[in-house]
């Protein structure tokens, strides 16, 4: 499936196809239209048996839309319904779920699928061009909002341990529109951007490009609206609806994208680490443990 193909709506996917689906498929397909809550949640041999077709018109129905097998398709379903669920649809499906120990054991086993399927899904070679990026940029600001600037506070903060000229912006602050503008040429912009996606990043995104700058988008789904602008997007997935984000896959992205630009800045990273260590060491920041032993 192409890289435009992913950035359309599951939705519009359906009806720019529908003159050309069969009869059974066009059933599937309005079904999945009006009930896109409940199909999200079906086995082939489910829908096929509420739409009284047979599952091969489910797998040629799927098949139809481009799609390279039902899991593909319900991953597509599954964005587009966190996209719109609100905070209390979002409880109602997690209260409907096991309490205590059970809820527990739950969280941590969606959250090793979740890591299992970004690993499985995750293209490398884009994840390099990331790096390069971040390499031979000048400047870094990094942006968030909400959920996403958790992870953008992260990102900005180990980059400023590995290079210098880094910046963070929350992206309800807007003077980041002044210093879009301001920055310098070749400045690389990195958005974090994840469900339910504020407007104020969309904003900062179109910014960011209309001034010339690069844009790296950070984002959880196909269906984030901010891929139509940007340069480079690494999608980290996840295969359930979070009730306030899944944050686990993101930040093992950041970690390995910390750790492979260290690895390729070789000594220009050793001299800045020597400045910073030397800065704390004169201003007292951390906490070192001979220091305060009696």
């Amino acid at each position: 499936m192409s890289t435009i193909e992913k950035t359309h709506s599951l939705m519009d996917r359906i009806s720019r196809r529908y003159n050309a689906l069969t009869p059974k498929s066009r059933i599937i397909g309005d079904f999945v239209r009006e009930n896109p809550r409940k199909a999200m949640f079906m086995t082939i041999a489910e829908l096929a048996r509420t739409c009284q077709v047979s599952e091969a018109s489910v797998v040629r129905f799927v098949s139809q839309l481009g799609y390279n097998g039902y899991a593909d398709f319900q991953q597509f379903l599954r964005d587009l319904v966190d996209t719109e669920l609100t905070l209390l649809e979002r409880a109602d499906i997690v209260n409907r779920l096991e309490p205590g120990a059970e809820r527990f054991r739950r969280v941590i086993s969606e959250e090793i699928d979740n890591l299992r399927f970004a690993y499985e899904q995750t293209d490398h070679v884009q994840i390099d061009r990331v790096v390069a990026l971040m390499r031979s940029s000048s400047h870094i600001y990094v942006v968030g909002s909400r959920a996403s600037y958790t992870m953008a506070y992260y990102l900005g903060w180990s980059l400023t341990k590995v290079r210098k000229n880094i910046q963070i912006f929350k992206g309800s602050d807007k003077t980041t529109i002044d210093w879009l503008t301001i920055a310098p040429d070749d400045t690389l912009v990195i958005i974090f951007a994840t469900t339910r996606y504020p407007n104020e990043l969309i904003r900062i995104a179109k910014h960011a490009i209309r001034q010339s700058h690069k844009l790296v988008l950070v984002t959880d789904s196909t269906a984030c609206p901010l891929i139509q602008f940007a340069h480079e997007t690494i999608i980290t997935p996840s295969r359930y609806i979070p009730f306030n984000g899944s944050p686990t896959a993101m930040c093992c992205l950041i970690n390995y994208l910390i750790q492979e630009l260290a690895g390729q800045l070789g000594d220009a990273m050793k001299h800045h680490q020597e400045k910073l260590e030397q800065a704390y060491l004169e201003n007292d920041v951390l906490f070192n443990m001979r220091r305060e032993q009696p």
